[in-house]
């Protein structure tokens, strides 16, 4: 090899070492106590970073590098640190370290701190942190380990006292947590936004932890209705799978009921994970109502179980559907062959649907497409492969649907 050649090599193999994964190099922390802050155990990663450094979620020119980011549990006052053991810069000419400061600047709100002491005193305040808005629901969630927890839901708007800065704080965890979050205009009186925090005891007072959040704008539908659109929701990774998402969910769903003028409640651009939880909590709120009642759901999909889901629950056709699908598996004893096939059959009649749809596209196309485009079209459309997708959107559904069930079954 060259003796530039290898030069380069060895050049690249060394810069190589500069370069550390963001979603390891990022420390989050929740800090209730002193000790907390450095304490590993109350440590979390964010499970994304590409927003702020890029798809590979690498920053470059850096060996061990730390970045910091801990919060106060109430008020969310952050503590910003970078650390690391060594800067390319201090050993390579013409190479310029990521500006990994500035980035994180760019969604962390002014206020901060770099002095961990100053964080620290910053917890005697914790005391004067008080929810933001109006108590919805309160419930507790029993530990085995620790015993019982309080947690209650708040609304709040942008006009309660220090709130808006208080979300631009709580909205830079939607970077770490969603994939493709982006943060919102606050000041738009059509936002509602709805809190978790849990109640704990620090030196014989009562403080307040901030546990998640959901954000719902109100979109006008003519001629005098609303429909509350879900747009982001996060439980933040310390209190994650411990039912705070269901009960948070229930919670916006029981308000808006109680509004004359919503018409329906939608969620934009909804994750696996989010319908998964709102059939579960649909599910919930559906089984008491009389047209979802066990000895009607064989008789299918009725109107009036559309009318009483959307009137009662604001809940829409197309997510009342769902529920119906859910309540009518629990209700079928699919070891009896006729009633398991007659329930498959009306799955798989409202999954049918898109390939209904291609079939009318393929009737236009043939009116217009040369006889060789046409074949490769009806190939994508051939019948079997159309059987057997269906079979498999068939199989994972259900399988979606029994989880519910179980899940319904705790809860009973």
């Amino acid at each position: 090899m060259h003796a530039f050649s290898i030069q380069r090599f060895l050049i690249k193999k060394k810069l190589a070492e500069y370069k550390c994964d963001t979603n390891e190099a990022i420390s989050l922390k929740l800090v209730r106590f002193p000790e907390d802050v450095e304490d590993d155990g109350t440590t979390f990663h964010p499970e994304y970073s590409h927003q702020i450094f890029g798809d590979d979620e690498v920053a470059f020119g850096y060996k061990g590098l730390q970045i910091q980011l801990f919060y106060t549990a109430g008020n969310l006052s952050t503590l910003f640190k970078v650390k690391y053991s060594s800067k390319v810069t201090e050993t390579f000419d013409c190479v310029e370290p990521d500006d990994v400061e500035g980035k994180i600047r760019e969604i962390v709100p002014a206020g901060f701190t770099y002095n961990t002491d100053d964080f620290i005193s910053l917890l005697e305040k914790e005391a004067n942190f008080k929810p933001f808005g109006t108590l919805l629901h309160t419930y507790t969630v029993h530990s085995e380990e620790a015993g019982e927890f309080t947690y209650q839901i708040h609304k709040a708007d942008i006009a309660c006292p220090g709130f808006q800065e208080y979300h631009e704080r709580l909205q830079t965890f939607l970077m770490w947590f969603i994939e493709t979050a982006s943060f919102i205009d606050a000041d738009d009186d059509r936002w509602d936004f709805f809190l978790v925090f849990e109640k704990y005891n620090k030196d014989g007072e009562t403080l307040y932890a901030t546990v998640g959040y959901m954000t719902v704008y109100n979109y006008y539908v003519y001629p005098d209705k609303t429909r509350p659109r879900v747009s982001q929701m996060l439980i933040l990774p310390p209190f994650q799978g411990e039912g705070h998402g269901a009960q948070l969910l229930e919670a916006v769903h029981r308000f808006y009921c109680g509004l004359p003028k919503v018409q329906d409640i939608t969620a934009e651009d909804p994750s696996e994970n989010y319908v998964k939880l709102r059939d579960f909590v649909l599910a919930k709120l559906c089984q008491g109502l009389p047209s979802f009642a066990a000895d009607k759901l064989h008789l299918g999909f009725s109107a009036d179980m559309v009318k009483e889901a959307q009137e009662k629950l604001k809940i829409n056709k197309k997510h009342a559907r769902r529920v119906y699908e859910i309540l009518r598996l629990r209700a079928t004893d699919m070891s009896d062959e006729v009633k398991a096939r007659e329930y498959r059959l009306e799955v798989k009649k409202r999954l049918f649907g898109p390939y209904r749809k291609n079939q009318r596209e393929l009737a236009k196309m043939r009116k217009c497409l040369r006889p060789e485009e046409l074949v490769s079209h009806m190939g994508q459309m051939d019948t079997q492969t159309q059987h057997e997708e269906l079979e498999k959107s068939y199989q994972v559904v259900v399988e979606g649907y029994r989880r519910i069930i179980e899940r319904l079954a705790t809860q009973a």
